[in-house]
């Protein structure tokens, strides 16, 4: 206990201070802001006054946490005099706030935070910290909403408790601003019509911006223009432009969709032209302007359609980070070396019974560990990624397993008969030290979407990439990965090993290739098949999360090396940079994608926590060095044809951990970097995309999209792609998950490390950059071809090539590839050949295979006209060199 200097009556100035602040408090909440374009706002209003208190002490039963928020000037809450206390108010019900005043007797706060919360009990989001409070009055702007605000004080500068007179909290219960704004919403979007008088007036003059420009249609009624402004917006004004064809009935229309249905948010019938300012009410992403009575013998004619919204120009309220207590979502378990172990042991089992063969279901979990030594044992599912929150992977410790098993998915009906890891996809182990107990073995079967990345295997005598057994297993990568030990590759068919360090490496089926990686075996070509190359040209690791000392969280983001063998850490601190998770939105599946580019175009970086997002726009990034980071296989899909996410021609974008997974409305491209046309060169700085992968069909909708991803974008790194249309599954035919091409690439020196394209439906790969290098690719051609007739790349060609290489390219080099075919609709379809390019001497590959899995189908040349047939005689070809 303690007794105030200032318990009981006040001191004059204490009065005068308390005076001021009323005062203040009246002019606020008595006047209004006026602002341009016709509408009044109504300032900040008292939210706090009078509702319940609670805290987490008082000093004694006349201090009460209501005193607080009584309008009292001379009563105050107190708390007992320890370190941290907080104060905490229930509003009734979710606000905006935008500010705290917090009027502190002589014992106050020097370090505190004020945080929001939708529950009385956390999450909570700091929108405002501070370590250096004075105490007095202060007056915090702020941003951020919730029902439940709260001041946590984490060190006080007396030695007394922490002491407020009164903690007033001001904002709004619409959820953000209502001023009318002043720009143009509509300037610039895209505008369709239902006609146009001429190819020199089109609907998009109406939203240039240019009054000397005009959009005017037939002379028919009716007649309607539109405008796409982007994202779903709160409309309050249009301003029409008229040209002496004017509209003298009409309505305003909004909508959701393109195609409606539509809402009139104004009508008229006695519309005279002219400049007309509409005051109007109403929400939508489309806004039309729906003629039916033209005042004219002619079309309807606009020099300019205006659109202004209710964000008054800010855009959407941006949620701040508090990167000591990120609300990850529920789908992220984060454990500690204090976590109970069995507790710990049951939820990582409760994840795996879930996700064992959840292959197309909608769960996604993140497993993350922070600093420490575990006991566990983690049987890694589907949708699932495991990953420690320390910079090195040697600063969390799992004795046990961070496992995949092949258990799941039998050859046959026989529980006995093989087992089949060539579905185990879409999972991943990042950023662990792992000693499995007793020299027990590591098991890691898996096929593709399913990275090993940034690991250290300690204690284990080997790492079996497949069952161990009788079966089989599809393709994978390890990265930035230490090994003691040996590993073993068994059945698996193709492999990638990047910046990695092993003991030792037993096995070889088709295509083992090893780039920069230390204690490969040496190069052979093609039994066994070894695809060696020293170092790594250039790369850049993928971003990961870490905690770092003082229990903050952070994004690291590894730098850029050139002609590199072994890991980025094993022989120190790896280099690169940190940005605090405050500089990121941290979005959740219900974080609207306004909000989401709203962000990014403040300058945020962005990351996904596990779930689906559907999109109804396209994610842009438009900053130079913004990380995409995603987790848990967050899985975004585009509901209404647009990409997932775009780029722009801009230097350093980090793009990681995502699944894109396509919608049921066909998307031209789902992933696009760089627009076409780009031609800037970020050799210095280039954009990297990190386990990217995309999926057309096979989950519980459709999905469609003609290009999967498509590089327009000069010096542009990929690191671990797999770009799948489904060969099984739901919705999944010839004629349904409709897909060409997975990867089309116009960049130039676009480099590509473990390239995974599969079953598409014209070239899986098409490349048209001079430059380009690709690190180790696998494809499969789709099984689904009806007859020869339906997949004819022209020209009496059979089939599409796995890769081609454009007629125009002039350098390009591939290095460990290969392309099988299983044709099982029709066994006696033919690809005229596996790989395609001009015969130069600058477009080269090394170390090409076909395989006619299980002779069903035939490949009749590896590449060009050279190679070799695959068929049911001779199931394998190899070239080692090409020309």
């Amino acid at each position: 206990m303690h007794i105030s200097p200032l318990a009981g009556a006040r001191s004059p100035a204490v009065l005068r201070r308390w005076l001021i602040l009323v005062s203040a408090a009246l002019l606020i909440a008595t006047t209004l802001a006026f602002v341009p374009g016709g509408r009044a706002q109504a300032a900040a209003t008292l939210l706090s006054q009078g509702k319940t208190a609670t805290s987490s002490s008082t000093e004694n039963g006349g201090t009460p946490a209501s005193a607080a928020f009584d309008g009292n000037p001379s009563t105050r809450w107190s708390s007992a005099a320890a370190d941290p206390q907080w104060l905490q108010v229930d509003l009734g019900t979710t606000s905006a706030i935008s500010q705290v005043v917090l009027n502190w007797e002589a014992a106050y706060a020097k370090s505190f935070q004020i945080q929001t919360s939708a529950n009385a009990g956390g999450p909570w989001t700091s929108i405002y910290t501070t370590t250096t409070g004075a105490g007095g009055t202060q007056t915090l702007n702020v941003t951020g909403s919730g029902r439940y605000v709260r001041m946590l004080g984490t060190a006080r500068a007396t030695g007394y408790g922490y002491s407020l007179w009164e903690f007033q909290v001001y904002g709004g219960n619409d959820g953000g601003p209502t001023a009318c704004g002043t720009a143009n919403a509509a300037q610039g979007k895209t505008a369709t019509a239902s006609s146009t008088e001429n190819g020199g007036t089109p609907a998009s003059a109406a939203v240039d911006g240019n009054s000397g420009t005009r959009w005017s249609s037939v002379a028919a009624d009716p007649q309607w223009i539109q405008v796409d402004l982007g994202s779903t917006q709160t409309i309050c004004q249009v301003g029409l432009s008229w040209e002496a064809a004017y509209g003298k009935a009409f309505q305003i229309q909004t909508s959701a969709n393109a195609g409606g249905p539509w809402t009139s948010i104004y009508t008229t019938t006695t519309g005279t032209g002219g400049n007309q300012t509409l005051d109007v009410t109403g929400s939508g992403r489309y806004l039309r302007v729906n003629g039916t009575q033209r005042g004219t013998g002619y079309g309807y004619s606009l020099w300019e359609l205006v659109v202004r919204t209710t964000d008054g120009g800010s855009g959407p309220v941006i949620p701040p980070t508090d990167p000591l207590n990120p609300d990850l979502g529920p789908n992220v378990d984060v454990f500690t070396p204090a976590t109970p172990q069995a507790q710990m042991q049951a939820r990582l089992d409760q994840v795996a019974a879930l996700q064992h063969t959840n292959q197309f279901g909608t769960e996604r979990n993140a497993l993350l560990f922070k600093p420490g030594t575990y006991t566990a044992d983690v049987n890694l599912g589907f949708n699932t990624q495991v990953a420690g929150l320390g910079l090195s992977p040697d600063d969390v410790n799992i004795n046990g397993h961070v496992r995949v098993e092949a258990d799941w998915l039998q050859q046959g009906d026989n529980p006995n008969n093989k087992q089949n890891a060539t579905q185990n996809f879409w999972r991943s182990a990042e950023n662990l030290a792992v000693t499995p107990p007793n020299g027990q073995i590591e098991r890691w079967a898996v096929a593709q979407a399913a990275p090993y990345r940034r690991m250290h295997l300690k204690g284990a005598p080997e790492i079996q990439l497949w069952s161990g057994g009788d079966g089989w297993a599809s393709g994978g990568l390890f990265a930035d990965t230490k090994i003691d030990g040996r590993v073993v590759s068994g059945s698996q068919q193709q492999w990638l090993s990047r910046n990695s360090e092993f003991g030792s490496w037993a096995g070889s089926v088709w295509n083992m290739v090893f780039v920069g990686t230390n204690g490969a075996p040496p190069q052979n070509f093609p039994n066994p098949s070894h695809t060696v190359v020293g170092t790594t040209p250039q790369i850049r690791e993928k971003p990961f999360l870490y905690v770092d000392g003082a229990g903050s969280y952070n994004v690291f983001v590894p730098a850029l090396r050139s002609n590199t063998a072994g890991t980025s850490w094993s022989n120190g601190p790896a280099a690169g940079s940190s940005i605090s998770l405050s500089q990121f939105l941290v979005a959740k599946p219900s974080t609207p994608v306004a909000t989401i580019n709203a962000a990014l175009d403040q300058g945020k970086h962005l990351l996904f926590t596990p779930g689906i997002y559907h999109l109804d726009q396209s994610i842009k990034v438009t900053k130079p060095n913004t990380v995409v980071l995603g987790i848990g296989l967050a899985t975004l899909t585009p509901d209404n044809g647009s990409a997932a996410i775009q780029v722009a021609d801009v230097d350093g974008v980090k793009v990681a951990g995502l699944l894109i997974d396509a919608g049921p409305v066909n998307s031209p491209v789902l992933v696009e970097v760089g627009p076409a046309g780009s031609s800037a060169n970020h050799a210095a700085n280039p954009t990297s995309l990190h386990d990217v992968f995309v999926r057309i069909g096979g989950g519980s909708h459709l999905g469609r999209a003609t290009v999967s991803l498509q590089v327009n974008s000069n010096n542009v790194i990929g690191d671990h792609m797999w770009l799948w249309r489904a060969d099984h599954g739901a919705q999944v035919a010839w004629n349904l998950n409709t897909a060409d091409t997975g990867l089309v690439v116009n960049g130039a020196n676009v480099t590509m490390y473990g390239l995974f394209v599969e079953h598409y439906q014209k070239y899986q790969t098409l490349w048209n950059g001079n430059g380009g290098k690709t690190y180790f690719y696998q494809n499969e051609m789709p099984y689904d071809v009806p007859d020869q007739a339906s997949w004819s790349s022209g020209g009496g060609t059979r089939g599409w090539a796995a890769y081609k290489v454009a007629n125009g390219v002039t350098s390009h080099e591939a290095w460990g590839v290969g392309a099988y075919s299983f044709f099982q609709t029709n066994p006696s379809i033919v690809a005229d050949r596996g790989f395609e390019a001009p015969d130069t001497a600058g477009v080269r590959f090394h170390d090409l295979v076909t395989v006619s899995l299980g002779g069903v189908g035939t490949i009749a040349n590896v590449i060009n006209n050279t190679g070799g047939t695959a068929n049911a005689a001779t199931q394998q070809r190899y070239v080692v060199n090409y020309p």
